[in-house]
């Protein structure tokens, strides 16, 4: 009988060739398409260029222009982008900006802000970058201080899990980045 153990243990230590290990966890691999950006062709008074794989719509209110939605179908997402004639002063409208973004404070990890200026172009605004579970994970106002105002918020059709939705909130900020630098008053 001792033995047979010894011939079981001694078979069973040489049996194995290889060493199994535990596999890792895995992480999910999301590659979007490469951005390619086209002229809008709506009749605005602003000109921009946007993402191809966005669809883009305008609506209008009292035959003015009231907004703009950007839809990713694909990424089950939206940027709402309005747009106000500057009738007194634009800190008004700003103030009103920022107060859309502070709504937010409460829930976000963080909130950073990237000041955007183009003197060239007459073109200053903030665009805010807001991390956690939030509902809009990037808001934005551009303006020429005078006459135009835009601002922007995206959302997500789904209930917000940060981690989750990182890569396409990175690839939506790229294009609204985008978004701000082609955009053009006529």
């Amino acid at each position: 009988m001792k033995r047979f153990l010894f011939i079981l243990c001694v078979f069973l230590c040489f049996s194995c060739d290889e060493i199994h290990v535990p596999k890792p966890k895995a992480f999910l691999s999301l590659n979007y398409p490469k951005a390619t950006y086209l002229e809008s062709s709506l009749d605005l008074p602003f000109s921009f260029e946007t993402n191809t794989l966005a669809q883009l719509n305008s609506s209008k209110k009292n035959n003015t222009l009231d907004g703009i939605t950007l839809r990713y179908p694909t990424l089950k997402a939206s940027v709402f982008i309005n747009y106000k004639k500057v009738e007194t002063t634009v800190d008004t409208y700003i103030a009103d900006a920022r107060a859309m973004t502070q709504k937010h404070l409460q829930i976000a990890d963080e909130i950073s802000e990237r000041k955007y200026e183009n003197v060239q172009q007459n073109m200053y605004g903030m665009f805010y970058d807001l991390k956690g579970n939030v509902a809009s994970q990037s808001q934005f106002y551009v303006t020429d201080s005078t006459q135009h105002f835009i601002s922007g918020a995206l959302y997500f059709e789904t209930k917000p899990n940060y981690d989750s939705i990182l890569p396409a909130i990175n690839y939506i900020q790229k294009d609204l980045m985008h978004f701000i630098e082609t955009l053009r008053w006529n």
